[in-house]
């Protein structure tokens, strides 16, 4: 029996399991017995999130892990993709949430959850301490982006992973429209055959 293959779906900030995109991923992965999908439900709080995310992980090694990381999920995932040498697919990638999220600070309410929480400086903060300036291996990442993306400037993306393979796309939104289109181009980084 051959291992079975891990794959992490990292959703972003205010963001939940339920996303869009977290649910083309299980319905991609459902009928396929060697994947196994993860969606963690990660809290705004940054440091309790890398948390969260490095027990899961470590719960699968050693047996291959794939991430796929969405806004924050992008930046979380890069953490983990340098921490633990895993590949990973960033989709329109949050690349420096620490002066995006300012934005933020004060009380907020998750729209998938309902909960209500406060942002704070310390959490911009913790997010300044999970930086990573330059990725080590550039070949493991994977950039999606769409130019149009009303959240994120798509560009630090393209800058920051401008030695990994990148498709950039015009137009579309933060949300990345058309993400299913781009299914065989995951199994194919990740070095998967797709199911028939």
């Amino acid at each position: 029996m051959a291992e079975r293959f891990h794959l992490f779906y990292i959703h972003g900030f205010n963001s939940s399991p339920q996303s869009a995109k977290a649910r083309i991923l299980g319905d991609a992965v459902a009928d396929d017995p060697r994947v196994q999908l993860h969606v963690p439900a990660l809290p705004y709080d940054p440091g309790q999130s890398i948390a969260i995310l490095k027990a899961e992980v470590e719960q699968c090694l050693p047996e291959p892990v794939g991430l796929v990381g969405s806004s924050m999920g992008g930046f979380y995932g890069t953490w983990l993709a340098e921490h633990y040498a895993l590949p990973l697919v960033l989709v329109n990638p949050a690349i420096r949430p620490f002066e995006l999220l300012r934005d933020y600070l004060g009380v907020n309410e998750n729209v998938y959850t309902g909960e209500r929480y406060e942002f704070t400086e310390q959490h911009i903060q913790e997010l300044r301490q999970l930086d990573i300036p330059q990725v080590s291996q550039p070949e493991r990442y994977l950039l999606l982006t769409q130019t149009a993306d009303e959240v994120l400037d798509y560009r630090q993306g393209v800058a920051k992973f401008a030695h990994s393979k990148q498709i950039v796309e015009e137009g579309g939104s933060h949300g990345f429209d058309g993400f299913e289109r781009h299914l065989p181009t995951l199994y194919s980084f990740f070095n998967l055959t797709q199911p028939e």
